[in-house]
């Protein structure tokens, strides 16, 4: 982007001087990396729009451009702008996801997806961020209108969500959304004695989860007790990091994709490990880390308690998410199927995590007073809730 003046006034303009480039740098590159591994991780022989492989490496490619420019998009809007535009995702996502216990597409065994033609969408990975983003809302108004059921209505709304999500079912989601909610009430000021309850509680039903839900226990106890005919996945995918050594075996060289059915998606992090060795999958972690870091550095300086605990959910939901996919392609955690963003295969989830850190973005932009006061009136501090 060519240098604009400070003076600029437009809206690019005050896009540029406000947003944190350095997040945004490192936003960038997840998507090229994520441009490299949908080549990487395609197991073509030859380059020709007849050959599906093909076609689906070019779907990604678009997925990754209008990603992107959704990023960057929502980025520009103001707080107020954030606020509507999560509640009209969240309203019309809320009832496809719901649709989608009825009507959805089957697809390993979770009922999550609409069929369109050409493709199909997982609504529930759009509604992630707008839930977060109300529920910060909802938390933060309580404390500016008093009376207001802000706790009760985001207990209410979480609690829908995680039942749906349980029904399709996500076991995943479930636990990413919850982990969410759990951090946003810690900061919001929730006693120590409730979160204590409340990680017991999640114990409790990953206990359940465990004894009642086939394919949990399967895949806690093939964590447990690897073998090499029933946990081929891990152990290929595990395998696949000590075929790539420190500088991998190069582009197009690796072999993991060709056994792998979820190569591009689950384990496209072990396909870089191959291809691209041990420097390449550092770089990638410290990617996330610096997004993540520089994420809490800018909410440490927050005073506007929606944006804190906004900015603070995502943040959590984007890390943590990234953190399962890595950690399940190196066994150090059962595995499970949840996508690396910005880099594994999926329309909707490029799109999705595209929103979501559109919404990052513009949550953690340079604000004035001026534009503070425009933008939240007279909204609650973290002074207001510390007081």
């Amino acid at each position: 982007m060519p240098i604009l003046s400070r003076a600029d006034t437009s809206v690019v303009g005050r896009w540029w001087w406000s947003i944190d480039r350095v997040m945004l740098t490192a936003l960038i590159l997840l998507v090229g990396i994520g441009y490299v591994l949908a080549l990487a991780a395609t197991p073509a022989t030859n380059i020709a729009l007849s050959d599906p492989r093909t076609m689906v490496m070019i779907k990604q490619i678009v997925y990754l451009a209008v990603g992107a420019f959704v990023m960057i998009a929502t980025s520009m809007l103001d707080l107020k702008q954030v606020k509507l535009a999560a509640l009209g995702i969240g309203i019309i996502f809320l009832i496809l996801t719901a649709f989608t216990l009825v009507h959805g597409v089957v697809i390993d065994g979770g009922r999550r997806w609409i069929a369109l033609p050409g493709f199909t969408i997982q609504p529930s990975e759009f509604l992630k961020p707008a839930l977060i983003i109300a529920t910060a809302w909802l938390l933060a108004e309580r404390r500016r209108t008093p009376g207001f059921p802000g706790m009760m209505a985001a207990l209410g709304l979480n609690g829908l969500v995680l039942l749906m999500l349980l029904r399709q079912p996500d076991v995943g989601s479930t636990a990413l959304v919850a982990s969410t909610f759990l951090v946003q009430l810690f900061l919001d000021g929730l006693n120590v004695y409730w979160v204590g309850i409340a990680v017991a509680g999640f114990g409790a039903a990953g206990f359940a989860a465990f004894e009642f839900i086939a394919h949990v226990h399967m895949r806690v106890m093939l964590f447990l007790h690897p073998t090499k005919d029933k946990a081929y996945q891990a152990i290929t995918a595990l395998s696949a990091f000590g075929n790539g050594g420190l500088w991998g075996r190069g582009p197009g060289e690796g072999q993991v994709k060709h056994y792998l059915p979820d190569a591009r998606a689950d384990f496209v992090f072990a396909v870089a490990g191959e291809e691209f060795g041990l420097i390449v999958c550092l770089g990638i972690i410290l990617i996330f880390a610096v997004i993540v870091l520089r994420g809490l550095a800018r909410i440490l300086r927050e005073t506007d308690l929606f944006v804190a605990l906004a900015a603070s959910g995502l943040l959590v939901s984007f890390g943590l998410q990234a953190f399962i996919n890595m950690a399940s392609s190196l066994s150090l955690i059962p595995t499970k199927g949840m996508t690396l963003p910005f880099i594994s295969y999926g329309g909707s989830a490029v799109l999705a995590v595209g929103l979501h850190m559109g919404f990052l973005l513009a949550l953690t932009r340079k604000r004035n007073h001026a534009e503070r006061a425009a933008e939240r009136g007279a909204g609650a501090t973290m002074q207001d809730r510390v007081a």
